[in-house]
């Protein structure tokens, strides 16, 4: 199957003050089309800032950052910024939805960047919707929606540019065990539709429902092994 990503001796230094801080120090990782991957490590050990990398937010310091093809690293702020609008789709773990607008239109939010005419827009981000099984809740705004509609909203905007991959940010530290749950069953439906998922938790059984777990510590990656999901989770 081929590859997605590809990271090469990546580094990323921040200096405070004095004092450098090295929130990555070498990382080599590579995740090939329709992989479903978790990201774990405590505090500090890299996991978001390679996840920013990843997703384009950020820039490493040294190193090597291909996706679907050019190297990342090289890229300008122009570029970078298409890139994350067509090919990432980003969920976050406080949903980042526009409270005045419409489960509809913030769905519809990346394809205006995009450029795509407004009835294409609205009905792409209807069938987006339906897929994570908002179909009846299209002109809600989300202070008219439960934590588990909003991140279902997130995740229909993450999926409308039809992107190459999906990053996920802790996307269920907002929500209940028995929504958390189904909010996995539904990246488990992404997958099986022919999704690219990476996903930062720090919870093990959210990491468990990913088919890889990949450990950070320190800056590095610690160890990277493949994981049959938990059947009670996978089947929830």
């Amino acid at each position: 199957m081929e590859e997605i990503i590809r990271i090469e001796g990546l580094t990323k230094h921040y200096r405070i003050g004095d004092e450098v801080i090295k929130a990555l120090n070498g990382v080599d990782l590579s995740i090939r089309k329709n992989e479903y991957v978790a990201l774990m490590g405590p505090s500090g050990s890299g996991k978001s800032t390679i996840m920013n990398i990843i997703g384009c937010l950020d820039t490493p310091t040294s190193g090597s950052y291909f996706l679907n093809g050019p190297d990342v690293a090289q890229l300008s702020d122009n570029e970078l910024a298409e890139i994350r609008n067509k090919e990432i789709g980003f969920v976050f773990q406080t949903f980042n939805l526009l409270p005045r607008y419409s489960a509809l239109d913030n769905v519809a939010l990346p394809l205006v960047y995009a450029g795509v005419p407004k009835e294409e827009r609205q009905e792409r981000a209807k069938q987006a919707l339906i897929s994570v099984g908002l179909g009846d809740r299209l002109h809600h705004k989300p202070n008219e929606l439960s934590g588990g509609q909003r991140q279902r909203v997130a995740v229909a905007r993450a999926l409308v540019n039809r992107p190459s991959i999906i990053l996920a940010d802790e996307p269920t530290g907002n929500l209940d065990t028995k929504t958390s749950h189904e909010i996995m069953g539904l990246f488990d439906d992404i997958h099986a539709a022919g999704n690219t998922i990476v996903i930062v938790t720090h919870e093990e059984d959210i990491a468990r429902m990913a088919r890889r777990i990949v450990r950070m510590r320190d800056g590095k990656v610690e160890s990277d092994l493949i994981n049959a999901p938990t059947a009670s989770m996978a089947g929830a």
